[in-house]
């Protein structure tokens, strides 16, 4: 990441072609990746048909760059595809704020995806633990041989736990939780799950019922936290509206619902662009809010002595191999601008991206008024459009 910098000043200003130059000469864009976008990007139809079912054309969205980021003293151009204009804007301004008080800092745990297999009718529910217990060695290794590659490159089966649902109908699910390295995981999941309900059926009786990924990856966790001077704000008043409007999250779930809606804003586009699954994300990401009793905030702002620290925990898997990262040109472009390692500083990017977006929203509700650089976009974006005439 050497020599590369996300603070391009005037960026917005340039044509397409200039910020393509800009993009070569300063976060190291190579001749490939700009041509690439030069041409418009998008996705080939014959790419698209392999990827989906019953393809008649390809859906496009603008592709757009987030600036200013660093994270964890790194440097990144972040690829958003979204139609929103204010979101792309909104990102980049609040990571330049961000920026003055040191960027954003994060950490992503291991890999881990949550394999569930579900049974129903299992008699003495009560021992299902301990007879799970017994042959947890065996589930291993049945789990482990159904997915030999990943196991060659040193992931596979780590842990698993028993959940008791309903005691009297004798409901339980295992949790079979596997590191996936450097892939999202659905498939690889999957496959676990199904291999090793038979070698839990034997020990617990009943009938198999779900064998299936969770979309709620509690062990599969992200947390990046920042810390913002109140004079890149606006002001210390601005930075007390911004503390309160994050109190008023924690408190109601009406409010929280849109705090959140501002947050996955930033990682929804991000992930688009990154060919993530971003429904999977949206799930677990909801849920976790949910998951003390009540819906929360998914991030937190809080006041400090000289401004203030913003703060997310949360489940998200993602990948930088198989799937659209492969099959997708656009997607490979994208990873190409944005230069990332491996799954885990990607989730951080992301994590980075959503808090960024979060901070923007707030700011805007705390200052001027959310309506106010939302239509700014809006009129912008419709002043020449043409009229679009519906096929009768």
């Amino acid at each position: 990441m050497a020599g590369h910098s996300s603070r391009i000043s005037g960026f917005y200003r340039g044509s397409v072609a200039e910020r393509l130059d800009a993009l070569v000469e300063h976060a190291g864009v190579d001749g490939a990746v700009r041509g690439y976008f030069a041409t418009g990007g998008g996705l080939a139809i014959d790419a698209a048909d392999r990827m989906s079912e019953n393809v008649i054309a390809v859906h496009g969205l603008p592709l757009g760059v987030a600036l200013n980021f660093t994270i964890n003293g790194h440097d990144h151009v972040v690829p958003m595809a979204v139609e929103e204009a204010s979101v792309v804007a909104a990102a980049s301004n609040a990571a330049r704020m961000v920026r003055e008080g040191g960027g954003f800092h994060g950490t992503a745990s291991a890999a881990v995806m949550t394999a569930q297999v579900q049974f129903d009718g299992v008699p003495d529910a009560g021992s299902a633990e301990a007879r799970v217990a017994a042959v947890r060695d065996e589930v291993f290794a049945c789990g482990n041989a159904s997915i030999p590659r990943m196991v060659e490159r040193g992931f596979g089966c780590r842990d698993l736990d028993v959940r008791v649902l309903d005691a009297a109908e004798g409901i339980v699910v295992v949790h079979v939780y596997v590191d996936v390295g450097d892939a999202m995981g659905a498939n690889t999941v999957d496959t676990v799950a199904e291999a090793v309900a038979p070698v839990l059926q034997h020990a617990l009786g009943g009938f198999v019922g779900l064998r299936i990924l969770s979309n709620l990856p509690t062990r599969r966790r992200v947390h990046v936290h920042c810390d913002v001077p109140d004079a890149a704000l606006g002001g210390a008043e601005i930075a007390d509206g911004i503390a309160r409007a994050s109190r008023f999250a924690s408190l109601d779930p009406y409010r929280a619902c849109t705090h959140n809606k501002g947050f996955m804003n930033g990682i929804d586009a991000a992930a688009v662009a990154l060919g993530q699954d971003w429904r999977s994300i949206e799930a677990g990401a909801h849920a976790w809010a949910a998951s003390k009793g009540t819906y929360g905030p998914i991030s937190t702002w809080t006041r400090t002595a000289t401004g203030l620290r913003g703060e997310v925990d949360m489940p998200l898997a993602v990948g930088t191999v198989g799937g659209s990262t492969t099959a997708h040109a656009g997607v490979r472009a994208a990873f190409a601008l944005l230069r990332v390692s491996d799954a885990r500083e990607l989730a951080v990017v992301l994590a980075a991206v959503g808090l960024a977006s979060n901070l923007a929203a707030l700011r805007a509700l705390a200052g001027e008024g959310i309506q106010r650089g939302h239509m700014r976009l809006h009129h912008r974006k419709h002043e020449h459009a043409e009229p679009v005439s519906c096929p009768k």
